[in-house]
């Protein structure tokens, strides 16, 4: 939304923009900054007890969860001012602090103002799914929205999910202090390549993480402080808190999508240029279903802005995207997986591989666990994973590739620094 905004009124478009609750949303407030701003807490007081391995002798680290809480605040702040209200008035931007809703298909009530546009953008984000577990609603919990709120370090959090949120958070949790145990209802970090998520997960066990795989929550129970979950086998699990991160739900509620003509289900039907059922109107980022990245998010409006203002035929892709959890060590991924590869290209799949373990600067700064896959069919690579020390950096150059359908030879030609990780990707 901040990005379709400030691009149309730099190009002359007169814009509305309308926000109801935090200028910056889920992604400044209560998502990608707060946690990595955790999780950067987390691996200074980790890497105070590495080993002796650079003749640095480990201590134990002295922790102040309220005062990682406030380096997160402080992150927040320091950024706030790009997304804030000012700075896009300052752009021409017409902000309305309001919910908006349609009330026809060429309407949008905001408080007591009625906008008629002759484009609209629904830019509404997802907010956390809470799943009906029986006696939740008697449990106080907490989610992303109110997790980087707590100020009092908890003594045994109980994650339920364990996608990127929840083993995000329960790394940056133990690596501050806390028991942690991960209660995940099928596989850990399911959607990504087997291989590669089990380097992960065996760091994050061995670092403290009890993590109980298919252990689907049935019922839960107890008081703040004392928090009892049991899974549909049997198996309870005891904590202090409790944080669920089981998924996102896109908000499609309270806009008068009816009204306007939009259909949808649990996200806004789009066609392939972000387009809904009602022509004047288009959904990005998350409330269009799909990839939930902020950075699709970010590529969805340069999509839009080309069709609304130009005119010009403008459609998404999605085999360039690259994603990132940003675990230690990081996993990430752009185009197929080997397996997604495999169904699709059969015998005519090549994948090549390369362990951070043969990488110098990684066996000189003791980070040689990960390894890096390529996807590559007559020469051209069609995916990319990698685990490892700063892999959400090192999947860009192969974001890259796969936009521009370059072939192996393009990163072969590349010439980096030695020593370096990059060379990894050469």
């Amino acid at each position: 939304g901040l990005s379709i905004a400030a691009g149309a009124a730099q190009m002359g478009a007169k814009v509305v923009l309308l926000e109801g609750h935090k200028m910056g949303g889920d992604c400044l407030n209560y998502g990608c900054v707060p946690s990595k701003a955790l999780l950067a807490a987390g691996k200074q007081a980790q890497a105070m007890r590495g080993s002796n391995s650079f003749g640095v002798a480990p201590v134990d680290p002295v922790i102040s969860y309220s005062d990682a809480k406030d380096h997160v605040q402080r992150v927040i702040e320091t950024i706030a001012p790009l997304d804030s209200q000012e700075r896009f008035e300052g752009l021409g931007v017409h902000v309305i602090r309001e919910f908006g809703r349609f009330i026809s298909k060429t309407e949008v009530q905001a408080g007591d103002t009625t906008i008629r546009a002759r484009r609209f953008v629904i830019a509404t984000g997802s907010s956390p799914f809470v799943p009906p577990v029986p006696g939740l609603e008697n449990v106080p919990y907490e989610t992303n929205e109110t997790i980087f709120e707590l100020r009092e370090r908890p003594e045994h959090l109980l994650v339920v999910g364990g996608g990127p949120i929840g083993l995000e958070m329960a790394q940056a949790h133990v690596r501050l202090g806390c028991k942690v145990t991960v209660i995940e209802g099928f596989k850990a970090m399911g959607h990504h390549n087997p291989e590669m998520a089990a380097i992960v997960l065996d760091n994050l066990r061995a670092e403290g993480i009890v993590l109980a795989e298919d252990a689907l929550a049935a019922e839960i129970g107890g008081k703040a402080g004392e928090i009892t979950v049991q899974t549909k086998d049997g198996r309870i699990f005891k904590g202090s808190h409790l944080f669920m991160a089981v998924g996102r739900a896109n908000n499609v509620s309270g806009l008068g999508l009816e009204v306007a003509g939009i259909e949808h289900d649990r996200a806004i039907k789009v066609d392939a240029g972000l387009r809904t059922t009602n022509r004047r109107v288009y959904a990005v980022g998350d409330v269009a279903g799909g990839l939930q990245f902020t950075h699709v998010a970010g590529y969805h409006a340069g999509v839009v802005i080309r069709s609304m203002l130009f005119g010009l035929p403008s459609k998404q892709r999605t085999d360039h995207i690259p994603w990132a959890t940003y675990t230690d060590p990081e996993l990430a991924q752009v185009g197929l997986t080997e397996a997604q590869a495999r169904e699709k290209h059969g015998a005519k799949l090549e994948v090549v591989r390369f362990d951070y373990s043969d990488n110098d600067r990684a066996i000189a700064t003791s980070q040689t666990t990960g390894l890096i896959k390529v996807m590559v069919v007559s020469g051209r690579p069609i995916g990319a994973s990698i685990v490892g020390a700063q892999a959400g950096e090192l999947i860009g150059i192969w974001a890259l590739v796969i936009a521009n359908r370059l072939k192996m030879t393009a990163v072969a030609n590349m010439v980096v620094p030695y020593p370096t990780l990059g060379e990894i990707n050469k």
